[in-house]
């Protein structure tokens, strides 16, 4: 069997293309695109014309930059598609236009692939992986696992940095809307009688590795995800962002954040920082790695043994 393979990670808001190598447990390469495919989802109950054309577009770019033959790929997509009525029509009509074949994954199994990618990616950065708590703020949901050793917990709850966006421009809207996200995700972590002391708090997704990027003086174009990896984030750091955001144009966040994540970034701090505070913790431990990573070894580790 062929042990180089491709994943597809079509998020709300993001298009993760991975090569991936099965033998050796190794990225080979990736692309990543912001394709807006919730933009206006919450109003209109629908993937829109104008979204679908960017997908197909990534697609076509990340065949050229990574070569691999599209209907090999295994691809999932996440919470815009489980919102959408029309995604049965979406996922023929890409299929029929590029060969992708798009299975839609619920917030659970998007938890466990997620989980797996980030204790290979824990053991790889010489991290402790027995108990944490992962974040993974996506663009229409929003993952909370708690790994205590080889048993999980993960509640998939249904907002994220577009939906929440694009629901509530007022910001007084977003504040309130955040307390009761807040309760909601106090009401689960208090059912597990864990204490988080123990726990360290790791997160992922574009969010994260942004502040973390920020952080460490990247930009958009000068990314490296070897470097971010394992980044430790703050409160303080969080704050820094949402000044930079204020005191720069728009232009200069386009160059920090990508075209694609300017209007979503804060409200995905304000989220980040909730979490912050639900926990009692003052750092975060940021990894890339997520759900494509997760899609390739799951494949890895149950198709490519011989």
């Amino acid at each position: 069997m062929n042990q180089e393979i491709v994943t597809i990670d079509l998020g709300s808001n993001s298009f993760r293309v991975l090569k991936y190598d099965c033998k050796n447990h190794k990225i080979i390469s990736e692309y990543n695109e912001v394709v807006g495919m919730a933009d206006g989802l919450v109003d209109s109950g629908i993937i829109s014309k104008e979204a679908i054309h960017r997908v197909i577009t990534a697609i076509s770019h990340s065949i050229e930059v990574i070569d691999y033959n599209p209907k090999n790929a295994i691809c999932v997509t996440t919470a815009a598609m489980r919102k959408a009525s029309n995604n049965k029509e979406v996922l023929a009509y890409l299929k029929n236009e590029v060969g992708t074949e798009f299975s839609i994954i619920d917030g659970n199994e998007e938890a466990r692939l997620t989980l797996l990618a980030v204790k290979y990616a824990l053991k790889r950065e010489k991290i402790n992986s027995e108990k944490f708590v992962l974040l993974d703020i996506g663009g229409g949901s929003t993952e909370i696992i708690v790994n205590t050793n080889e048993k999980y917990e993960a509640y998939s709850f249904d907002f994220g940095i577009v939906t929440m966006t694009q629901k509530f421009l007022n910001h007084n809207d977003l504040k309130n809307d955040l307390e009761n996200k807040k309760l909601e995700i106090k009401l689960f972590l208090d059912s597990l009688n864990v204490n988080f002391k123990d726990y360290s708090f790791v997160a992922t997704a574009g969010t994260p590795t942004t502040i973390a990027a920020i952080k460490l003086g990247q930009d958009f174009f000068s990314y490296d995800r070897n470097i971010v990896n394992g980044t430790i984030v703050n409160l303080e750091d969080m704050v820094n962002c949402l000044n930079i955001f204020k005191n720069s144009s728009k232009e200069d966040i386009i160059k920090l954040v990508g075209r694609g994540r300017v209007d979503f970034i804060e409200v995905g701090i304000y989220i980040y920082k909730m979490i912050f505070e639900v926990l009692g913790k003052n750092e975060s431990i940021v990894l890339d790695d997520g759900l494509r990573e997760g899609v390739a070894i799951n494949y890895c580790e149950t198709k490519c043994k011989n």
